[in-house]
């Protein structure tokens, strides 16, 4: 699969120019206005003025204060000076709060234009994802979903972490996911899943309970530090929760215990030539979700034999739990929502799909594209 689109240097140019080109007038008007002061104040000066007059001279003029000349201006010089003065100084104060009033105005009325736009793009949404908590595993996830072309709304409160997300093309909500009217803009009336993902196993009980209660029909996937959590979570209406820590501590314990086949696995799927290779002889892996519907549902894993051109290598299973299997015994019992994970030739791979009655959908196991 595709990453995601890079940036385009000229866009990223154009806007940085954007950007800058309000605070470039500020400085310039700045350094315009002081160049005049000074100028000012030497032709004073010049004509024989105290420097304090000279000051306070050109400070009223510019700023057309009005109290008065210092002292009588009569000679032509002064006079074109002072006339310089009055033009130029108010040109360049002019200037100046012109690029202020511009970088504010550009800020919110881009500011306003974006959530806007954001808003319409979400209400066009049907079927999307929601992530709450954009940290260190809503950031993983987040990449994932934009890879496969899965569309979802990013939902947090730290606008320095939703800006990084909004810079990626990812549409974003500001504000706490536990707030109705937040998950709201979110679309959650209309999304099929939510993943909250935060780092407060509290905050993610909060939020499923309020995302259960705004949609009953949602699939919430939550996050949990503590393994104690996982009944609160469940209970609270979470379909399925995950536990970063006993994920990894399987991982370890699957490396110690079976460390060929854990890493001939990890060979076959993450290896760019291995997996180029296999392409080029039509193979590829794919994941086959069983649904409850399915003839095969508690038949042993051998009955999805196929008899075709091309062998079909079942290489490992993943119950509704998370565990995975590898290279499980053809006794096997197929349970519903069990996905089968196999390396099969494009040819065959429908032929299996029909047998368990659902459609195979693009989708990546470790980094490998499936079609």
């Amino acid at each position: 699969m595709s990453s995601p689109p890079a940036h385009n240097d000229h866009d990223h140019l154009t806007h940085s120019s954007r950007v800058s080109e309000p605070f470039t007038k500020m400085v310039i008007g700045i350094a315009l206005f002081f160049t005049i002061c000074v100028i000012a104040v030497t032709g004073y000066t010049a004509s024989g003025w105290e420097l304090d007059d000279a000051i306070y001279m050109v400070i009223i003029t510019v700023f057309g204060v009005g109290y008065g000349e210092v002292r009588p201006i009569q000679s032509p010089g002064l006079r074109a000076l002072t006339i310089m003065v009055i033009i130029a100084g108010y040109g360049a104060v002019i200037y100046t709060v012109g690029g202020f009033m511009q970088m504010l105005i550009d800020g919110e009325l881009k500011k306003a234009l974006g959530a806007r736009r954001m808003a319409r793009e979400i209400d066009r949404l049907q079927g999307h994802v929601i992530i709450c908590g954009i940290g260190r595993v809503g950031t993983i996830l987040a990449r994932e979903l934009h890879r496969s072309g899965k569309p979802f709304v990013v939902v947090d409160r730290d606008e320095l972490r939703l800006q990084a997300a909004a810079d990626h093309g990812y549409l974003i909500v500001h504000g706490d996911a536990t707030e109705e009217d937040i998950l709201n803009q979110a679309g959650i009336d209309h999304a099929s899943m939510l993943a909250t993902v935060l780092s407060d196993d509290a905050k993610n009980v909060f939020v499923t309970i309020t995302a259960r209660a705004m949609n009953p029909r949602l699939t919430i996937i939550a996050r949990g530090e503590n393994p104690r959590t996982e009944r609160k979570l469940l209970g609270c209406g979470a379909n399925q929760v995950v536990l970063p820590s006993a994920i990894g501590a399987q991982k370890v314990a699957q490396l110690i215990i079976r460390p060929s086949a854990e890493s001939l696995l990890a060979q076959l799927t993450t290896q760019s030539d291995m997996n180029e290779d296999l392409q080029q002889l039509g193979l590829q892996f794919y994941e086959l979700s069983v649904p409850e519907n399915s003839p095969l549902v508690e038949q042993p894993l051998r009955d999805m034999e196929i008899r075709g051109n091309h062998s079909v290598v079942v290489v490992a299973v993943r119950d509704i739990d998370g565990h995975t299997t590898l290279q499980p015994d053809p006794t096997f019992t197929i349970r519903a929502g069990t996905t089968i994970i196999v390396l099969g030739h494009k040819n065959d791979i429908p032929k299996m799909a029909g047998k368990l009655a659902v459609k195979s959908q693009k989708m990546t196991y470790r980094g490998v594209q499936i079609d």
